[in-house]
């Protein structure tokens, strides 16, 4: 594999064609924030305005601006989401909402965590960026909020009768895994310390599950144990191979070589696990027993499930040499680039048949916006430009 020359497409796509996308199409300078309703070639079908897009596209255009370069451009983008959000995102007690209208009126209450999870990491980079130590207190504010609604975010909106079948979810302890690395700077060490042990061991010792050859399931009960139902069969390879790579970040913050390591094993086993042998792409969802699922999308092939598929394989094979992931990263890597990237237009489709034809031929909506894209390739261009060092 021309290491080089891959660096340079994942460079390339980057900067030159995903994120001029969503800078050129998605700023709405009349109201601020951003449109993410956006068809092949960027025009606006809708208005609305999601939360958690909202944070992802702040988080995006500040990283990229403390990280990549100090342009002026992704700094003045990030600020206006940043400030659109702090107006209008909240009920002023930093409950945030799903969804807005354009204008920044209240759609759908806040039942959604990762509302809160994204707004948190957005503020804690737009701290970075711009020092204002506004910004670290709503992250700071938003992280505590979550950590008190954990074990019932949805709140009065929880459709769930209480008592019969409760689970958890692996989503929870996933995405904290990640969020407290990205406001490391505003964490004392100790709670960062526990929080991430609490997250490591709910990932990798409750929701990984050893008597089934080490698959992660995303539903168990409330004791750790295996549902036999919808949800407890529930598995979704995408959200499992994007963990692994938190794991490994954390694994090396820890010095921890056999967490990376076991982070890695679990990645070849679950690409291995959800691969679809005959059509090629990774399945969205399956079940553990081979039963008929509820997802009527479960056979689609969706871009962030390969995009974070390659992350976790890079980042394994630079952690650990292993061939296995390189061998697959190529594989991976091929799918990916012959069928989520638009011949010609900028940005990528979201949403594939099995067969890996265009299902939905949006860049953008309710659940894509400017996040796994840019950020999968931002990670892999810096990984391999890194192994080429």
């Amino acid at each position: 594999m021309d290491f080089k020359s891959i660096e340079r497409m994942y460079r390339d796509e980057l900067l030159n064609k995903v994120i001029p996308f969503w800078l050129e199409n998605s700023v709405d300078t009349d109201f601020g924030g951003y449109f993410t309703c956006l068809d092949r070639e960027g025009r606006v079908f809708d208005t609305d305005k999601f939360i958690w897009l909202q944070g992802r596209q702040v988080w995006m255009f500040s990283m990229l601006y403390n990280n990549v370069e100090k342009r002026q451009e992704w700094l003045d983008c990030a600020i206006q989401g940043g400030e659109f959000l702090r107006k209008y995102g909240h009920d002023g007690q930093y409950n945030w909402y799903f969804s807005l209208t354009r204008e920044g009126k209240p759609l759908v209450e806040p039942y959604n965590i990762f509302s809160y999870t994204f707004v948190a990491m957005a503020f804690g980079q737009l701290h970075l960026a711009t020092g204002n130590r506004d910004y670290a207190d709503i992250a700071l504010e938003t992280f505590h909020r979550i950590l008190a609604i954990k074990d019932n975010p949805k709140g009065k909106w929880n459709k769930k009768h209480s008592g019969t079948r409760d689970l958890k979810d692996f989503a929870f302890p996933m995405i904290l895994c990640n969020l407290s690395l990205e406001i490391q700077h505003l964490l004392d060490k100790a709670f960062l310390d526990q929080i991430t042990e609490e997250c490591l061991h709910e990932i990798m010792d409750v929701f990984l599950r050893p008597e089934l050859d080490g698959i992660i399931v995303e539903n168990v009960h409330l004791d750790g144990s295996l549902s036999d139902s919808f949800e407890g069969r529930l598995i979704n390879p995408g959200h499992a191979i994007e963990a692994m790579w938190f794991v490994m970040d954390q694994g090396v913050r820890l010095h921890r070589p056999q967490l990376v390591e076991k982070a890695v094993e679990t990645t070849l086993k679950m690409i291995e696990y959800g691969w679809d042998k005959k059509y090629g792409g990774l399945f969205y969802f399956m079940d553990r027993k081979g039963a008929p699922l509820l997802q009527l999308e479960w056979d689609q092939k969706l871009w962030w499930v390969h995009i974070e598929t390659l992350i976790s394989l890079l980042k394994g094979y630079q952690l650990t040499k292993s061939e296995q992931c390189l061998e697959w990263f190529e594989k991976v890597h091929a799918y990916t680039w012959n069928h989520f990237k638009d011949p010609e237009y900028s940005e990528w489709w979201g949403y594939l048949n099995r067969r890996g034809e265009v299902l939905i031929p949006l860049k953008g909506g309710k659940w894509k916006g400017c996040f796994h894209v840019p950020r999968g390739l931002y990670q892999c261009w810096k990984m391999l430009e890194q192994i080429n060092k």
